[in-house]
């Protein structure tokens, strides 16, 4: 692993852009490499054996190109494969998850109310399973699945506010939002509505995303490996899709630089 190698990131589409604004905004030295599935998008209505199949062949190439580190910036690949990713590769993987634990810790004891909005597969695998068992003996947690919501910046539709008010409120209408004390953004597609949560939410209730906290961990995991890109380093995004059209790629640099 050198300092100078770049950072592979990737998500089933366009979401995982979002991470890489983080990723940017904390390591602006670093070099990244991302690639969006977006062919195969969207992975939440995948099986597991699907999910993790499409995982290793980016994993792959990632490796191929002398990637010093790689990002899953998909809940829902971080769920179905990030286990078996580290298990087979010798380099840091980070993955990530709803961030659960930052929205129940808000209540200092108290319990809270949470929705976790993510995708299907994301909130029926066995990992968050796991961390729902953690926070709900003691907090009421709600899983919310929000397809739709990944389709719509899959589209380019982000900027069409009626479609994307009529989609929130046939997922959250449902729900007493002045009980809720946090909206958890469990998939990184959705860290792009946040503007349209605020919208739809009172302002008490908190939306939380994972995304500083996964660069976070990913810079203390270089900086451990003595692997950070020394400071002042030219850095940058080279972007890469499944889709190859001029439409998805002119919609990724505006995801990423907006």
């Amino acid at each position: 692993m050198t300092s100078n190698a770049p950072i592979g990131v990737f998500d089933s589409g366009l979401g995982g852009l979002s991470v890489v604004r983080e990723l940017r905004r904390q390591m602006p030295d670093e070099r990244v490499v991302y690639f969006g599935d977006s062919a195969n998008a969207p992975y939440g209505v995948k099986s597991s054996e699907e999910v993790r199949r499409l995982s290793f062949d980016i994993v792959d190439r990632f490796v191929t190109m002398g990637a010093k580190a790689i990002v899953i910036a998909c809940n829902t690949a971080s769920s179905a494969a990030g286990k078996q990713l580290r298990a087979t590769y010798d380099l840091p993987i980070v993955g990530m998850e709803p961030a659960l634990k930052p929205a129940c810790d808000r209540g200092e004891g108290k319990p809270q109310h949470v929705i976790v909005a993510a995708t299907a597969l994301t909130l029926r695998e066995r990992k968050f399973g796991e961390l729902m068992d953690r926070f709900d003996a003691t907090n009421v947690i709600y899983r919310q699945p929000c397809p739709d919501l990944v389709e719509i910046v899959e589209h380019g539709k982000l900027g069409e506010r009626d479609l994307v008010m009529r989609a929130l409120h046939g997922y959250f209408d449902e729900y007493d939002l002045a009980t809720i004390d946090s909206v958890v953004l469990g998939c990184t597609h959705f860290v792009f509505y946040r503007d349209y949560f605020r919208q739809l939410l009172p302002g008490s209730t908190a939306i939380i995303d994972g995304n500083a906290g996964t660069i976070r961990h990913l810079r203390d995991l270089l900086a451990g490996h003595d692997a950070l890109a020394p400071a002042g380093s030219e850095g940058g995004v080279e972007l890469h899709n499944s889709d190859p059209s001029r439409a998805m790629a002119d919609l990724a640099t505006q995801l990423l630089n907006g």
